[in-house]
């Protein structure tokens, strides 16, 4: 039988501990934050619906994103036990400089509308971690601003090909003079995807005000009030404006984009340059012949061509193809450090993160992007320190299986390329 007793003052004043409130709101918020998913669902509390769907969404049915997502949730990692890695080295090389971590921050457009810092959070939260910062051609803070938010750490510029030229080669020699590193040629957008969330909100830029929006508006003031009190949005490269991103990009791109602009491109640049957006191994394998520094394996985040390939599905044979002679690279779908660290030990030399970042930034502004890469670090560390690695170096193809929902039906449109 139990042996009870009067509860005892000493024994009920050591369980009674209160923290100090935290009277700062943002850091509040942020600190409650454990997972990207939880910025995700500040992020949507905090930005009216067409700014946060933008954000968020994808093409069509968006299947590509769902599916990229799922294929780095169906990872299986394969530990190593009674190996010691209480000091775990998360630093790596990439494209002829450092970088503090294995992933760097994926070009965005549109980036003040998501919130008012914009890209200058990202490169300053960059530079603060000491990782690289990519700005898009479609971005609303100019090369020399960005610049200036990361003086020292490492810029990268992603390039499209306009369908006039000189704006283009304008923004590649504009980029090199501010002392960006490495240009990401971007291969996988001749046109705009059907982003039917954006159709149904009738989101435009800049946001047009209508009763909708101001419904939407009244339990987000501050978002409001930060839009309506800073510079105007526009983007910083380019001149057009007014539209929906469909017709903006379209007005913009230019399908019959080639080799050809490759080369001239290369022929431009000073540095490091890949193509982004690459989805097969033959085109993989070309681009290195071509003479590329690195390609960027990429479905750009599910938002082009609905029921692209997967990514993360598609690395290992690229690396096997290409790994020895070229830089390669993943985005899409990445939402956790796991995620990160999967792809490291199937042969990606580095990642980038768009929605991650974006969801952090609408979270809590620069302090926001800051967390989300906290969080990312955090959860690299504790995965290879649970795998027995204490480097990046360490991780092999070994960690890791790749447990797969969709599997190609055999002789039907399956070849090298896929």
């Amino acid at each position: 039988m139990v042996q009870r007793q009067l509860p005892k003052v000493g024994e009920l004043l050591e369980l009674m501990q209160f923290k100090k409130p935290e009277l700062d709101a943002r850091k509040r918020r942020l600190d409650a934050a454990l997972t990207i998913a939880d910025l995700r669902a500040i992020a949507k509390r905090r930005t009216p619906k067409a700014a946060f769907d933008y954000t968020d969404g994808a093409a069509e049915g968006e299947l590509s994103l769902d599916r990229a997502r799922r294929a780095f949730e169906d990872v299986e990692f394969h530990p190593d036990i009674l190996r010691p890695a209480a000091d775990v080295d998360t630093s790596c090389e990439i494209l002829g400089g450092p970088s503090a971590l294995p992933f760097g921050i994926a070009p965005t457009g549109f980036t003040r509308l998501m919130q008012t810092e914009g890209e200058t959070a990202g490169a300053s939260a960059a530079a603060a971690a000491g990782i690289p910062f990519t700005l898009s051609t479609l971005g609303t803070t100019s090369i020399e601003d960005v610049k200036a938010a990361n003086p020292y750490g490492r810029n990268w510029f992603q390039l499209y090909v306009m369908k006039d030229r000189s704006i283009s080669y304008g923004l590649v020699e504009r980029a090199a003079k501010a002392g960006f590193d490495t240009l990401q040629f971007t291969v996988d957008t001749p046109i705009a995807g059907a982003r039917l969330r954006d159709k149904r909100n009738g989101f435009s830029i800049p946001p047009q005000v209508t009763v909708g929006t101001i419904v939407n508006a009244i339990p987000r003031p501050w978002w409001w009030i930060d839009f309506l009190t800073t510079p105007k949005l526009e983007f910083a490269s380019l001149s057009t404006t007014g539209g929906t991103v469909g017709e903006l990009l379209n007005a913009a791109m230019d399908p019959t984009i080639s080799y050809d602009d490759l080369d001239v491109i290369r022929g431009m640049w000073p540095g490091k340059i890949v193509v982004k957006g690459v989805q097969n191994v033959t085109d993989a394998a070309r681009l290195v012949d071509q003479g590329v520094d690195g390609i960027v394996l990429s479905n750009h985040g599910g938002r082009q061509l609905d029921r692209a390939p997967i990514p993360f599905h598609l690395l290992p044979k690229v690396v096997r193809e290409v790994g020895k002679d070229a830089t390669v690279m993943v985005d899409t779908g990445i939402m956790n450090g796991a995620d990160i660290v999967a792809s490291i030990a199937l042969g990606a030399k580095f990642t980038l993160i768009g929605r991650a970042y974006l969801y952090g930034l609408m979270a809590g502004g620069r302090q926001g992007v800051d967390r989300t890469i906290a969080i990312l670090r955090s959860e690299i560390e504790r995965t290879m320190t649970l795998l027995g690695v204490s480097s990046l170096a360490e991780l092999e193809p070994r960690h890791v299986t790749q447990l797969t929902r969709l599997v190609p039906v055999e002789g039907v449109g399956v070849d090298a390329r896929v």
